[in-house]
């Protein structure tokens, strides 16, 4: 693109409020059976996807997002082998959890085929290879479906949705969380991408209510990541063991053993992100 004025991606999610990103050069443009989705230049974030003119994921900062949502679980487990993925089809939530050299299985459920090619086409850098990985299974399917059908249990399983709108709605009730719940192994872990708190409160209460109901440890844990606007994120947090609670030596030990370099997870983080501030403490049930 050139021209001194660039193009505007206005993401307006919310009523009251938006955000803007510079398309600095359009990639692709395209409209599958479920969504539209983009990919364009940013000079500040690099590569950017949309879905629907709504951001999913950056070249520069998906790696908060990954990271939280794969290392948060699998090193509070301590011994996780088997991982599932609900979502996850730019193939970067695979990519941090197959880092796990303890990993021995990673499953991934994805409805759009059209997401995880163009991915692979388009932003390679946020797979690095992991659809590659002879530990991972690629299933197109919807997840909710899958989750329902009697199968394999998972160590950790991770619910990395788009929003509770279209085709990511189902994967935010009650019956999902329960079926989830039936395909955890004893005391395995459950997290969810659960929104923006200060702009999204009535989707975290309810899944955590959900929570309540089902599990013995429930609530959430935070991290901010720049593109997803107004405030820090939430990652719900559900499970039948002790896991929260394990000691800073004992992260610090796991993942020292691991050798993951991290540009954002961290153990103290780890240990520091389940600190609440009242705002999102007044949303749990």
């Amino acid at each position: 693109m050139t021209g001194d004025t660039p193009k505007w991606m206005k993401e307006s999610l919310y009523p009251e409020y938006a955000q803007a990103l510079s398309m600095d050069e359009l990639l692709y443009d395209s409209e599958t059976d479920h969504q539209r989705l983009k990919v364009f230049q940013n000079n500040r974030f690099g590569r950017v996807l949309t879905l629907d003119d709504v951001v999913q994921t950056t070249e520069g900062d998906n790696f908060i997002y990954h990271e939280m949502l794969t290392h948060v679980p699998i090193l509070a487990h301590g011994a996780a082998k088997r991982v599932l993925i609900v979502g996850g089809g730019d193939g970067g939530m695979a990519r941090e959890a197959l880092r796990h050299a303890s990993v021995e299985h990673v499953a991934m459920v994805e409805i759009d085929a059209g997401v995880v090619e163009f991915s692979k086409t388009y932003l390679p850098m946020l797979s690095d290879g992991a659809f590659d990985d002879p530990r991972l299974n690629l299933v197109i399917a919807d997840g909710a479906d899958f989750m329902k059908a009697p199968g394999d249990n998972f160590d950790v399983i991770i619910i990395d949705s788009t929003d509770p709108i279209g085709p990511g709605e189902v994967l935010f009730t009650d019956t999902f969380y329960g079926h989830a719940q039936r395909a955890l192994t004893p005391g395995g872990i459950l997290v969810t991408q659960n929104g923006v708190p200060f702009m999204q409160g009535d989707e975290l209460t309810n899944s955590l209510r959900a929570f309540k109901a089902l599990f013995k440890d429930w609530g959430c844990y935070l991290a901010t990541v720049p593109t997803y606007a107004g405030g820090p994120m939430a990652f719900g947090w559900a499970t039948d063991g002790d896991t929260r609670s394990v000691p800073l030596e004992t992260l610090e030990s796991r993942f020292d053993a691991a050798g993951i370099d991290t540009g954002y997870y961290t153990p103290e983080v780890h240990k520091a992100a389940f600190a609440l501030p009242g705002y999102v403490r007044k949303l749990l049930p």
